[in-house]
């Protein structure tokens, strides 16, 4: 069972192309299928309430961050801008917040950190009209990186703040 297993591990690697010795021009479908899962699993994404509407989710936000310290440092409504040039768009707006004393320590102890700044949360209405936020799986990052037991505090810190944020646009907690 073990050298059966190993076998079809080894296939797959194979099949890939992660042993090849020039790349393939295109991903095997297990490949392909294996990403999709990663991406799928790096984001969150959560229902706002029925009672809520989209602009009220995104007051409660902003009210949350401002509440707990936490810069909002964008504001991106990609809706309008489709629709600015001239084409029909769902709703889609993108918030972004940041603690820029932690984001410095962060990009101080590793720059990679520097791709994931600045928090950013989604609000997208789908075809039904049912409003959705969505962002980043801090949970997922946490886990991957290692961080000195300076940062671990910190980075938990900012996760949890995003959390409160997101929870108070998926209640409409004003």
């Amino acid at each position: 069972m073990t050298k059966l297993f190993l076998s079809i591990l080894v296939l797959v690697v194979m099949q890939s192309g992660a042993w090849a010795d020039k790349p393939q021009d295109k991903p095997s479908a297990a490949a392909n299928d294996a990403a999709r899962q990663m991406v799928q699993q790096s984001i969150k994404k959560y229902k706002i309430a029925e009672d809520v509407s989209v602009d009220d989710a995104i007051e409660s936000m902003k009210l949350r961050a401002n509440m707990l310290n936490f810069k909002m440092v964008a504001d991106l409504p990609l809706s309008e801008q489709v629709k600015a040039m001239g084409e029909k768009a769902n709703y889609m707006r993108i918030l972004a917040f940041c603690d820029a004393l932690i984001a410095k320590k962060m990009v101080e102890y590793d720059p990679i950190f520097a791709g994931f700044l600045p928090c950013r949360v989604a609000v997208i209405e789908d075809s039904k009209k049912q409003g959705w936020i969505i962002t980043m799986n801090m949970d997922m990052m946490l886990n991957a990186v290692d961080l000195t037991p300076e940062l671990v505090p910190l980075a938990e810190q900012v996760r949890d703040t995003i959390n409160s944020i997101v929870d108070a646009g998926v209640n409409g907690d004003l």
